[in-house]
C-alpha cells in the first residue's frame, strides 16, 4: 500500500544550503521508490489557514518511506533544510483500493455510547 512524506513548511529567506537540499534530495528518496507527488506549487487555501508550503512524496510503502527518511544519505542532507526552515514533517500510509469511507463512519457510529 502506498504511503507519503508529508511537509508543511514555513516560509524561509532563500540560502545556498536549501538549495543544495534540493538539488540533492531526490536522489536519497529514489533507491526507495519515492518520487515528488507535490512540490514548489502554489496551494489554495479553503479552509483554516496554511502559511508555507507543501511538499508531498510518494512511497510504494509505509517500509520504503521510514527506510528513506533513516537513510544515512537523507539524514546527511537533513541539516541543510533543518537550519533554515522550520516546518512539520509526516509519513503516513494510505488507504488501499478497496478503502470505503462509509464502512468507517459506521463503524464509528456503533462504537458510540448508547444514551
Amino acid at each position: 500500500m502506498s504511503a507519503y512524506a508529508i511537509a508543511h513548511l514555513q516560509e524561509a529567506a532563500p540560502h545556498p544550503e536549501i538549495a543544495e537540499y534540493i538539488e540533492r534530495i531526490t536522489a536519497t528518496f529514489e533507491p526507495y521508490g519515492g518520487r515528488f507527488l507535490v512540490h514548489g506549487a502554489q496551494h489554495e487555501v479553503r479552509e483554516g489557514t496554511w502559511p508555507g508550503h507543501v511538499v508531498v512524496i510518494g512511497f510504494p510503502s509505509i517500509a520504503d518511506a521510514r527506510a528513506w527518511w533513516n537513510s544515512a544519505a537523507y539524514q546527511e542532507i537533513a541539516p541543510l533544510r533543518s537550519r533554515h526552515i522550520e516546518g512539520d514533517i509526516i509519513l503516513v500510509p494510505g488507504v488501499g483500493e478497496s478503502y470505503d469511507a462509509a464502512a468507517t463512519a459506521q463503524a464509528m457510529l456503533e462504537a458510540l455510547p448508547v444514551c
